[in-house]
């Protein structure tokens, strides 16, 4: 039996996660292992390993590494000492692979371990581009860290190819997020409303909004924007989903907290959890902000996503998505065409491109596949020929 380990260190990757967790807890071939991270452990993130274990898994480490400071030098030593902490982890787990999802700097210094510990590595949405944030150079270097990868579409597939990685270990898999929306039985509108004590009435958006790490403008700046813009359209109901622990990420959660206190329409939460923000996708008009879901989940619902900013910049986006800049006006405008009776209808013939069967199975196979095939972690660069 091989031992995989599960890495997470956010409340959306958990959530994305779930499934293949499950499905290698079934598995007779696997021991499961599980080890969490990062804002799961926050009070001040809603304390979500907690969800792991009511969900009913076992968590096999809690490695604290997330400093209170959201500082570039804080995100540096919370880099330093995940290092540090996960090196001893694997030290005592020694697991044959890790999965991992993403790009985020937790996840960079877990695969920094794993590859030093001659670990394998299994790696999920490479290949993908967000120009605007520290996120793109991480998930690359992830990449060329792992050993196999499970992209979200055809064009991502080819990246990670180009990026030296050999074809046999990059399998198309489409968004593992798509088809959990598939597999939860959503909740209806009275037993959300019930869930997070909010009436969602019409023109209600959900708003995330994340600081974006590459920019020289500051968060403060341009999440004013947003609120401003959110002031200037008429009886708009707003459910915010905080910010991530990234740099800058305070600014803005204090700003949401002062907001939703001075206005009766509006709520907000650290986390959601998984069925409750796919429940609520289900009733509300748009998504506006700069959140991934936006761009990879929120189509499924053929609503519209109003993506703010460089953050997703380079992303394949289905025709749902209307990207536009940080200006007030622009703003405004974009999510008014949003609520829109006639872009809502237009967009319903089109198909989420992320979207893909057997996602969560195929994964597993592949992974079950390789570990009988690969029986050392030596890399060879694949050369494309010009």
């Amino acid at each position: 039996m091989k031992k995989i380990c599960i890495v997470t260190g956010s409340r959306a990757e958990y959530g994305l996660l779930k499934p293949i967790i499950k499905g290698i807890k079934d598995d007779k071939d696997f021991i499961l292992q599980i080890v969490v991270t990062g804002s799961h452990l926050s009070t001040e993130f809603g304390l979500t390993y907690k969800t792991i274990e009511d969900d009913g898994f076992i968590i096999d480490e809690k490695v604290e590494m997330l400093l209170s400071s959201d500082t570039k030098i804080g995100i540096n030593k919370s880099i330093g000492l995940s290092i540090i902490s996960f090196g001893e982890v694997f030290e005592r787990l020694k697991p044959d692979l890790i999965v991992v999802l993403g790009d985020r700097y937790e996840i960079f210094a877990v695969c920094i371990c794993a590859m030093v510990c001659n670990i394998k590595i299994a790696h999920l949405h490479g290949g993908e581009i967000t120009e605007g944030a520290i996120d793109d150079s991480i998930r690359h270097c992830i990449t060329k860290m792992s050993h196999i990868h499970f992209t979200s579409t055809e064009e991502y597939k080819n990246r990670v190819i180009q990026l030296g990685e050999q074809p046999e270990t990059v399998f198309n898999v489409g968004a593992i997020g798509t088809e959990n929306i598939k597999k939860l039985n959503l909740l209806n509108k009275e037993q959300l409303e019930k869930r997070i004590n909010f009436k969602i009435k019409n023109n209600t958006v959900i708003l995330t909004f994340h600081p974006v790490t590459l920019e020289n403008k500051s968060s403060k700046e341009q999440f004013k924007n947003i609120l401003d813009a959110i002031d200037s359209i008429k009886d708009i109901n707003v459910i915010f989903t905080k910010a991530n622990a990234d740099t800058d990420g305070r600014i803005i959660n204090n700003m949401i907290d002062e907001y939703v206190s001075k206005n009766k329409n509006t709520i907000a939460f650290d986390t959601m959890g998984q069925l409750n923000y796919f429940s609520a996708l289900q009733f509300v008009d748009a998504v506006v902000g700069n959140s991934s879901s936006g761009i990879i989940e929120v189509p499924t619902f053929k609503i519209p996503t109003v993506n703010i900013g460089n953050r997703q910049k380079g992303r394949i986006c289905s025709h749902s998505v209307i990207n536009c800049d940080y200006e007030k006006n622009n703003i405004e405008m974009s999510i008014k065409k949003a609520l829109s009776k006639s872009f809502k209808e237009e967009i319903k013939r089109y198909n989420n491109p992320y979207e893909k069967d057997n996602t969560c199975k195929n994964i597993i196979y592949y992974i079950k596949q390789f570990l009988k095939n690969n029986n050392d972690n030596m890399k060879k660069f694949y050369d494309i020929k010009f």
